[in-house]
């Protein structure tokens, strides 16, 4: 990511922070479980609680974006927890799919091209690193 888009994922963030986090949440798991239906029972946690989680780590790493290096302890950690809990690379499409539709979605106008080229490298980004550390401890 180029200094420019962390700009541009912090700002567009930040202007998401009106949205109650458990509407932003629930309505990406909505998302996510109508169009991948078979990923729903990779979830052990109810739905409300897994919108909680995905929101807090989102921030994390939305905050976290100039500082790499300890956002990298953050995504190592995140990776061997989904390689416990069975997710493929496949998954990562699809869950990267309805974060990108959630936060079109959410931002409606302001959902520009230089946002979704920031975000979707924001993604594919921490996506590569979780899927590399999944491979070493796989």
């Amino acid at each position: 990511m180029t200094s420019e888009q962390i700009a541009i994922v912090k700002k567009s963030w930040k202007s998401l922070q009106g949205i109650s986090p458990e509407l932003l949440g629930d309505v990406f798991y909505s998302y996510l479980f109508l169009k991948n239906p078979s990923l729903e029972k990779m979830f052990k946690t109810s739905k409300e609680v897994q919108a909680k989680k995905l929101i807090d780590m989102l921030d994390i790493v939305v905050r976290r974006l100039d500082n790499l290096e300890e956002l990298m302890d953050e995504i190592h950690a995140m990776a061997k927890r989904h390689v416990e809990y069975g997710v493929k690379p496949k998954h990562y499409v699809q869950v990267g799919n309805a974060l990108i539709w959630t936060l079109k979605t959410a931002l409606g106008k302001d959902w520009k091209e230089e946002v979704s080229e920031s975000w979707t490298a924001c993604y594919q980004d921490l996506t590569q690193v979780m899927l590399e550390t999944g491979i070493c401890i796989g």
